[in-house]
């Protein structure tokens, strides 16, 4: 027992010595050693305040979490959405530091919601969030309302987003960034299909930002769903770079620009993408490129039927918007996930997104089947048209340059305009009734291919009872009832 005791002393004595010279105990790791070594529970009650403990955070928000409920949605005025339940939680946060979380189901693991309102959230408090959001594997809604977020910090936030294997909605709303980084957050690689950029004093060049986003002549956000832009100061020209970015953005369906400073002049440019427009010297140029190689990269029983550069049709879903090397990276396994939580997501942001459903599928059918890993064709089944067909299918969205309907127009190419966006709303802008005849005739150009089912113009500067206002309610609810008998004859099929 004595020799037991002299040697508990003398460990106890060399550990004292340790601490005295390193100022940290001998079995004791570092703060951020043990932050990194953390592993996560999927339990945000639990994870949250113990990570924030580790970096040492006072004040650590409080965690709230709860059942799902049945909020409710509406539609505002303005044709915003909008979620009752979230609005009460917010005001009843207003003055609380609280992370709310909202479950799926009883599990504890089945976050399906975060919410970070009215409270700033600092670097070390990112980096907590940023630890906690992959561990949580039914997490599809992520939302920060005037959270104080910095460029960095969002910048930091898409690079996390990509490892949450089920979100693909986020709120970011009513935090001003001084870099304008919310493009980040619409890239090409990015997963999400419903963002929310509301009342964060955007002006045009975050729209211009945005717009390069959506689309250039290289290469496509092909994920992205709805995009709500309400509540900011885009003006004119901020409304001419977003329309640019729909000229060959082929996903998008639902766009918000409602509560801007928007006039005749941007009306008169989103106006124009959704008929027939004639592509730019550039968009020509690129389109030859784009022939060029799709003809020099034909298997050779292609090459034998090949036409001139200039005049090859474009084969139905073969080319995607990135063609060149190293471009839509990783675009087959992104659709792959998307389409898996593309329902759920949309059924959280919008309304009529139960109702787009079919809208949602019909446009990405229109592209070839969603979904499946891109498979590489040996020399074999180049033999084999089965094998191509199915190649074709996998394939989603092609590039609007390579449309075959293109038309030649008195020296110009023109292109079918965007059919893919079906609700626009521009409520709340300064539009008159000079830019109403431009919306009328694009509407009718259309025609039955598609187009818009909702286009939202109230409270902008012309009276309701206009004329022309008046023909575009018209044929927009004749556009209902079309589609509406259309999905009742297709059940009808299905039935039979």
């Amino acid at each position: 027992m004595s020799r037991k005791k002299h040697v508990k002393d003398k460990t106890e004595k060399a550990n004292a010595e340790d601490e005295k010279n390193t100022g940290q105990a001998p079995n004791e790791t570092s703060p951020a050693q043990t932050f990194d070594g953390y592993q996560c529970s999927g339990k945000v009650e639990i994870d949250f305040p113990g990570l924030c403990a580790l970096l040492n955070i006072k004040d650590i928000p409080a965690v709230s979490t709860k059942q799902p409920a049945s909020s409710i949605l509406t539609e505002t005025e303005g044709g915003d959405v909008e979620n009752r339940q979230s609005q009460k939680n917010a005001v009843s946060f207003w003055s609380k530091s609280c992370l709310q979380v909202e479950l799926e189901n009883e599990d504890p693991l089945s976050a399906k919601s975060m919410t970070v309102s009215g409270w700033k959230v600092d670097e070390p408090t990112t980096r907590v969030l940023q630890k906690i959001l992959p561990s949580l594997s039914q997490l599809q809604n992520l939302q920060f309302w005037q959270a104080g977020l910095t460029d960095q910090m969002v910048i930091s936030l898409m690079n996390t987003i990509s490892l949450c294997s089920n979100l693909r909605v986020v709120k970011l709303e009513g935090n001003p960034l001084p870099e304008k980084s919310y493009h980040h957050l619409l890239s090409e690689d990015s997963i999400l299909t419903h963002l929310s950029l509301r009342n964060n004093r955007m002006g045009d060049e975050s729209a211009r930002l945005i717009g390069a986003a959506l689309s250039t002549k290289r290469s496509s956000n092909t994920n992205l769903l709805s995009l709500n832009l309400a509540f900011n100061s885009i003006g004119d020209a901020g409304a001419a770079h977003i329309a640019q970015g729909l000229r060959l953005n082929r996903a998008l369906l639902f766009l918000s620009l409602s509560n801007n400073q928007i006039g005749d002049t941007g009306a008169a440019h989103l106006a124009a993408i959704l008929s027939d427009f004639a592509l730019t010297h550039e968009e020509v140029v690129e389109r030859r490129k784009l022939l060029l190689e799709k003809a020099q990269s034909s298997t050779p029983a292609a090459d034998s039927d090949q036409t001139p550069a200039d005049q090859l049709p474009s084969v139905p879903n073969s080319t995607t918007l990135s063609v060149s090397k190293g471009e839509n990276k990783g675009t087959s396994k992104k659709k792959e996930a998307s389409k898996k939580d593309e329902k759920p997501a949309a059924n959280k942001e919008n309304p009529k997104s139960n109702k787009k459903s079919s809208d949602v599928k019909a446009h990405q059918t229109k592209g070839g089947k969603p979904g499946g890993k891109e498979k590489q064709l040996t020399a074999q089944e180049d033999q084999s048209s089965a094998a191509l067909n199915e190649q074709v299918e996998l394939v989603e969205i092609r590039n609007p340059l390579l449309e075959q309907s293109l038309q030649h127009r008195d020296g110009e190419l023109f292109l079918p305009g965007n059919t893919t966006l079906t609700s626009l709303n521009l409520t709340g802008n300064r539009i008159t009734e000079k830019s109403l005849p431009l919306f009328l005739t694009s509407l009718e150009m259309q025609g039955e291919g598609g187009g818009l089912l909702r286009l939202c113009m109230q409270r902008n500067r012309f009276p309701p009872e206009c004329e022309s206002y008046m023909k575009i309610e018209e044929l927009i609810a004749l556009r209902h009832q079309r589609k509406k008998r259309s999905e009742e004859a297709e059940e009808e099929g299905q039935g039979a």
